[in-house]
């Protein structure tokens, strides 16, 4: 290798400072790389700022609840003090976490190198990228790189007769402002994100109807896990309205109405409460970007068509994100930010493969899954054993009060090799890493069993249920 080769530094220009963006500038900072991250409000984008961080925040509060709530039953005497939340401070902490961590990232990657560049990106070559200052018309400065990476995400879906005032409707984005918990909140949407917000208010102390437009919350989950979450949602006073849709929202003199329409209209036609949040779904972020017009092919939903490697049609553009409409989760924007980079770098390189991604849902009790699911078992698509234990006997369970919860656990008919699980269970997200180390290492069920675990634990219901699916050689 000559020298002019041995000391050339590639460049790299990220635009969007999402977990997809700051992931991949941390990783090509490292490989060597000059990276530029473009960003318009601050590092960690929507999702630290205004999605994920704050949502999980306003989550941890509701779950001090839950705990608080159940404390009488582990002996715990709180006399006649009345558990309440200060929806206030509780807002405050949520938006001063947020800004600390995105402070944190934009730290780090000062600390590594990378510049950052406060604007809007916009691509007008397969190596030129022009950055417009907030507020301004024209761009301040066309930066020139060998790779672009576009990781811009996505905005709530809104609806033509539902429009968000940040007031009394909201969207996901626009919570972190109230001075009190809503009397009624209405939550439109029963996935993930409706699921969660539903979850959390409920517990904070507001009267929560949920709109479904399926005959069960968390339709494409596990079926054993939403029934268990609606039998808690039941319990709770969660006014789940199934088989319906929002036709419109709009404001009433002291709060909201919802006409709906569907099957379940029938029954119920309008909902009135104090407050609603919609949580219909997202748009990737793509518009007036310049892709299409440098050649980079979009999909009918407008996301950014990748390859396993992160790659687009244009050999030097890459994505990752939600703005590529793979699964709509940060550790998958992050994955494939460094698989874009060690790609684009000549590094090691795994294409992003999706039947290992790990996911939590973060209701009460949280719900965790990986691998194959139990659909796919059903359907015959997945020869597997499975094995479903309930925490209710478990003895760390039942010292911490836990009654509702599984664990659930797949392997590989004839090989006993581990394919999936899932966890539903209080911190089910950190009890579903052994699941997915074991699926993604193809580990045998007895390599699970046979390792050591904790007892008292609630890990211990996952190596129980390996040892359930031990076969005799």
């Amino acid at each position: 290798m000559s020298t002019s080769e041995s000391t050339y530094t590639p460049t790299l220009t990220i635009i969007g400072g999402g977990p997809g963006g700051y992931e991949a500038a941390l990783v090509a900072a490292k490989l060597g790389a000059q990276v530029t991250v473009v960003e318009r409000k601050g590092m960690g984008g929507a999702a630290v700022l205004t999605d994920v961080v704050p949502s999980k925040t306003l989550i941890a509060t509701a779950d001090s609840m839950r705990r608080v709530q159940r404390a009488a039953q582990l002996g715990v005497d709180l006399g006649d003090v009345e558990p309440r939340a200060r929806m206030s401070e509780v807002d405050h902490r949520i938006l001063q976490i947020a800004g600390e961590q995105s402070r944190d990232i934009e730290a780090d990657l000062e600390r590594r190198g990378v510049r950052i560049v406060r604007g809007r990106g916009r691509v007008v070559g397969p190596h030129q990228v022009q950055v417009t200052p907030e507020g301004a018309e024209e761009p301040s400065e066309t930066l020139t790189c060998d790779a672009i990476l576009v990781s811009v995400g996505a905005s709530p879906r809104e609806l033509p007769t539902a429009k968000p005032d940040g007031e009394r409707i909201f969207n996901w984005t626009q919570l972190y402002a109230l001075e009190d918990i809503p009397e009624h909140m209405i939550v439109v949407g029963s996935g993930v994100t409706g699921a969660e917000f539903a979850s959390a208010y409920d517990l904070l102390g507001a009267q929560v109807s949920l709109v479904s437009s399926r005959e069960h919350v968390l339709p494409g989950e596990d079926q054993d896990a939403a029934q268990l979450l609606e039998h808690v949602f039941a319990s709770n006073g969660v006014n789940v309205v199934s088989k319906s849709r929002a036709e419109a929202v709009e404001r009433t003199a002291d709060g909201v109405r919802v006409t709906l329409s569907g099957e379940g209209a029938a029954q119920t036609p309008t909902l009135e409460g104090s407050h609603c949040l919609l949580a219909v779904g997202g748009v990737p972020n793509t518009e007036d970007l310049g892709l299409e017009e440098v050649g980079v092919r979009l999909t009918d939903s407008g996301h950014v068509a990748v390859d396993g490697v992160s790659r687009t049609s244009v050999p030097s553009i890459y994505a990752a994100g939600d703005c590529t409409g793979e699964l709509a989760l940060a550790s998958v924007a992050a994955m494939q930010g460094r698989i874009a980079v060690a790609h684009l770098m000549g590094d090691a390189v795994k294409p992003l493969r999706k039947h290992l991604v790990a996911s939590n849902i973060f209701t009460s009790p949280e719900i965790a899954t990986v691998g194959v699911t139990q659909a796919q078992v059903d359907a015959g698509e997945c020869q597997a054993d499975v094995v479903k234990l309930e925490f209710a006997t478990n003895p760390r369970a039942k010292m911490q009060g836990i009654s509702e919860g599984f664990v659930k656990v797949f392997a590989r008919k004839g090989s006993g090799t581990v394919l999936g699980g899932v966890v539903v269970a209080p911190r089910a997200s950190e009890l579903i890493w052994s699941l997915a180390l074991a699926v993604t290492h193809k580990l045998h069920v007895d390599d699970l069993a046979d390792t050591f675990t904790v007892y008292p634990s609630m890990s211990g219901s996952l190596a129980e249920a390996a040892r359930r699916l031990h076969v005799r050689l």
